[in-house]
This record gives structure tokens, sequence and C-alpha cells, in this order.
């Protein structure tokens, strides 16, 4: 993206205001804190009638921001975005890693990977091209 790797981390490291740069988020705000640091603050995250708590999980400021997600579908056991950030030249290199478990046996590590290419369609390609619209608007 075209913006400075320290103000693309502001936005991501503002853990409760996604829903000021991601559309469809209706509501956002944190829900607990962690007096240690930010690793284990959790925020919610309203996007119509769906209710998602979004938990950190890693913390590598300026550079990995990384959460646990609970309230999809139960058959996805285990949801977790993963956000590195890297500077190149005077822009952003953003990758977003999504892992789903869906549990043992070849069936379901088959379904998390049809998930995964899913959801890199639908979810990270339109939460990087959201975070770079509003990252690169601040930047002029």
């Amino acid at each position: 993206m075209r913006a400075d790797p320290q103000q693309v981390w502001e936005m991501l490291a503002d853990f409760g205001a996604i829903g000021q740069w991601l559309d469809g988020v209706d509501h956002s705000c944190i829900l607990t804190t962690n007096a240690d640091g930010p690793v284990g603050t959790a925020r919610r995250v309203q996007m119509g009638r769906m209710t998602l708590v979004e938990t950190i999980t890693e913390f590598d400021a300026p550079t990995t921001l990384a959460y646990d997600i609970v309230g999809l579908p139960r058959w996805l056991r285990h949801f977790n975005n993963r956000w590195t950030l890297r500077a190149d030249g005077s822009a952003t290199a953003v990758t977003l890693t999504t892992t789903v478990d869906l549990g043992p046996g070849r069936t379901r590590e088959l379904a998390a990977r049809l998930v995964c290419l899913l959801l890199s369609k639908m979810s990270s390609d339109t939460m990087l091209a959201a975070l770079a619209t509003r990252s690169e608007r601040a930047h002029v």
C-alpha cells in the first residue's frame, strides 16, 4: 500500500476502531484489556446480525498483530487472522494470513482449505482493500 508503515500500524493497533475503516462493520468496541499489554485485549465486532469477539494473541509493534475470532459457525473450531507489515520504500507491504481449524480428519482438512480459499477472496481481500484505502487517504 502507498502509505507509511507507521500509519498502517496505527490503524491496525487501534483495535477497537475497525468499524472506522472496514465496510460492513456496524459497530466495534473494546470489551476487555490486559494490564500487562495488548495480548488478551478483546473487541466486539457487530456486522448485521453477526457478533464476533476477537482477542489479540500476538502483538509485536509495529509489525505483527494476530487475533483469534469467536462467533463464527460452530464447525469453524478455530479461526485466526495474522497481519504482518514490512516497509517497502515509502510504502508498506501488508500480509494477512488466515488460519482455520475444522478439527481432525482428511475431509475436514480439505474443507478447511476450501474455507480459506473462499475467505481469502471474500474477507481478506476486502479487509486489505479497506485498510489500503483508509491508510492511503490518511497519507495524502
